[in-house]
């Protein structure tokens, strides 16, 4: 009922700059939180930022002063500008959104097939 799909990852020099989108799509209600999570090989994946439909915005530690999450409530999409980047942020990126679907009383989790980020020389 509901698709997100994210571009933009690659391959990218340490100290460079990516930009990743999400666009969500479906029948969509109401999208509360969206957000980026990663998961590099053989770890865990964890957090790296969430931005409710107000525009407010959490960070992992880690990412902090380097990543900026921004939202176009408009186009049901998220933007994850990635400056700074070094080559532990090599990972798996992953978008997630919170989604009410139309006529539903509830949401749900949703998450999108993943971007490849590359930091490395």
């Amino acid at each position: 009922q509901v698709h997100l799909v994210e571009s933009g990852g690659g391959l990218v020099q340490p100290g460079g700059s990516l930009r990743l989108s999400c666009a969500a799509s479906g029948s969509i209600g109401s999208i509360y939180v969206m957000g980026w999570y990663r998961q590099a090989p053989e770890k865990q994946r964890e957090l790296v930022g969430t931005i409710t439909s107000r525009g407010i915005t959490e960070y992992a530690v880690s990412v902090e002063g380097r990543f900026t999450l921004s939202r176009d409530n408009a186009k049901n999409t998220v933007y994850l500008q990635m400056n700074s980047l070094k080559p532990e942020d090599t990972a798996l990126y992953y978008c997630n959104a919170v989604v009410r679907v139309k006529y539903s009383t509830t949401s749900d989790n949703y998450w999108g097939q993943g971007t490849q980020v590359t930091v490395s020389s």
